[in-house]
This record gives structure tokens, sequence and C-alpha cells, in this order.
């Protein structure tokens, strides 16, 4: 089997899996959901009743619309982060925004539940930001160091290393000091004495 056919012979679910992991990967998944998953309760509880034996608890409030339009517009900014992650800032500050108005509007913000959710993702929208690529050959940064013309721009720089140190700096070295401060005069004649030094 060669290794380009390796593809064709996977499960389905696997093929699913790797292309949702990517789908996810390339936008802000887990705020998308918290914040449908925080416009849920708030839409919701307004218009739920709860019965307990013969009683009919009604959690209705006189703004269940507004708690209505807020659910909503929570699930339509979720939907949004996920499908048009672009504007996934102004979503989440939306979001935020729309989840601290619950807290008055939408009892006490779908008892907190929707409120918490949808502040957390409100807050992971606008902390997402798209992952960098990684360059597909390592030896491209090495060419930009080398230059255009690559191995002889390297030997032009070791030529230059040599001429600095046989005597002043030359080329690119030159202006490297300590400012101000005067290059060095060394005496390079050698006083020869058959073979010795006057050190010996």
């Amino acid at each position: 089997m060669s290794p380009e056919s390796q593809g064709q012979n996977e499960h389905y679910l696997t093929v699913f899996r790797r292309t949702f992991r990517t789908w996810r990967g390339n936008r802000p998944f887990w705020a998308g959901l918290f914040t449908m998953l925080g416009g849920v309760p708030i839409a919701y509880f307004p218009y739920a009743n709860m019965h307990l034996g013969n009683m009919t608890l009604a959690m209705s409030t006189t703004a269940g619309a507004g708690s209505l339009i807020i659910g909503v517009l929570l699930i339509t900014l979720g939907l949004t982060m996920w499908f048009h992650h672009i504007v996934r800032v102004f979503a989440g500050v939306a979001a935020i925004l729309l989840a601290l108005i619950s807290i008055p509007v939408a009892n006490i913000g779908g008892f907190l539940i929707g409120f918490l959710f949808a502040l957390l993702g409100g807050a992971l929208s606008v902390s997402w930001a798209p992952g960098e690529e990684k360059p597909e050959d390592e030896s491209a940064p090495e060419e930009e160091l080398l230059g255009e013309s690559g191995p002889e721009a390297l030997d032009a720089a070791t030529a230059q290393d040599v001429s600095f140190t046989k005597g002043e700096p030359a080329g690119a070295y030159q202006g490297t000091g300590v400012p101000g401060q005067a290059s060095a005069q060394y005496d390079t004649t050698v006083e020869v004495d058959g073979g010795g030094h006057r050190a010996g």
C-alpha cells in the first residue's frame, strides 16, 4: 500500500472526526457553543410552567418578550461565531452585554445558568485568535539568511572574518566597537634574533 492511498480505506467516522476537528480548529467553536447554551435557558424559563401536583407555577415575568429576544440574539451570535468568525470580537462583546442585560430582564439571567454560559462564551470569543500556519519546508529561513547568492554570500562573510582577524575591521564589522574609542595600533614587525625572542 502506498502512502498516497492510506486515506482511501479509512472508516467514514474517522474521516468525519478529522474533518470536524479541522473545522472546529479554524473558528471559536467553544465560544459559540457556550453562547448558544446561554441563550436557551434565558429564552425558555420565562415561558415555562412547572407543575407541582395540582399546582402550576408560572415563571413568566412582565418582560417575557425581552427574554425571548435576548435568548434568540445569543443563539444567533453563537452561530455567527461559528460561521462568520471574522466578527468574533463584535459577537463576543455583544454576547457579554446581552448576558449582563439578562440579569434584570430574564429571571436573573435564566437563574444564572444562561448568564454564566453567555458570559463565558463572549469572553472566549473576544480572546480567540486564529492559529498561525507552520512553514511547509524548514529550509526557507536558511535561504533568507544566506540571501540570494547562497553559499557565495557565506564565503564573502568568511573572508570578512579573516580580514578582521588580520588587522582592522573590514566591511560590515567597521564601526561595531565602543563609540569614541580609537582602534589600537599594534606593532606588527617581529624582531628575530637567531630564532629566539626578547623574553628568552
